[in-house]
């Protein structure tokens, strides 16, 4: 089976939570129902993996550290941008080689999602130019900022124009299971989320 690849985007002070619940999803996610289809990645249809700009390991919040699948320049493939957020994205808002590798990635990509304050980075790429979006409820005056052409969705954990934005850190989780149902149908995507023990919100 072809399996659509998920690169997901780490930095130092990366927010756990905003690599990790999309990760969860999408590597859980079986098109056969059940637990033993867990055990392996023969109905998985998604081949999940992390990326940064070095090899070297990226500490997260909390001091977690975190050694990525892949840099830049080894990076397979991306079917499905996942750009995350956390304080971290402050220092990248000006860091041209991280801008120019999610405009690059993204122009070939099926698709390209942001978690939390990714919104920032993706926006700072001028990838959201004219498009409705989201972010963290802290960072919505910011993302307005950098580009004013957005419609900032201030009550949605998920907003989807072209380019999927989620809320804060736990509203990745939700945007993974968009994706999932978009991609692969309602059924899977309850599924998953029955597997992981999931109760989905409202997007």
């Amino acid at each position: 089976m072809e399996k659509l690849n998920v690169g997901i985007l780490l930095f130092d002070d990366v927010e756990v939570l905003d690599f990790a619940g999309p990760f969860e999803v999408f590597s859980r996610t079986r098109l056969e129902a059940g637990v033993e289809s867990r055990r392996s990645e023969d109905t998985a249809p998604f081949h999940v993996f992390t990326v940064a700009r070095s090899p070297e390991t990226v500490v997260a919040t909390g001091g977690l550290r975190v050694t990525p699948h892949c840099d830049f320049a080894g990076a397979p493939h991306i079917d499905l941008l996942v750009v995350s957020g956390g304080f971290g994205t402050r220092r990248l808002l000006d860091d041209e080689p991280t801008l120019e590798w999610i405009r690059r990635v993204a122009e070939s990509a099926r698709k390209t999602t942001s978690v939390c304050t990714g919104s920032l980075l993706l926006a700072r790429a001028g990838l959201l130019q004219g498009r409705r979006a989201t972010t963290h409820w802290g960072a919505l005056d910011v993302l307005r900022g950098i580009d004013p052409t957005i419609t900032v969705v201030r009550d949605r954990r998920v907003v989807v124009d072209e380019i999927v934005t989620s809320a804060g850190v736990s509203a990745g989780i939700d945007m993974a299971f968009a994706v999932v149902e978009e991609t692969f149908g309602r059924e899977v995507a309850e599924e998953t989320a029955r597997y992981i023990d999931y109760p989905r919100s409202p997007i």
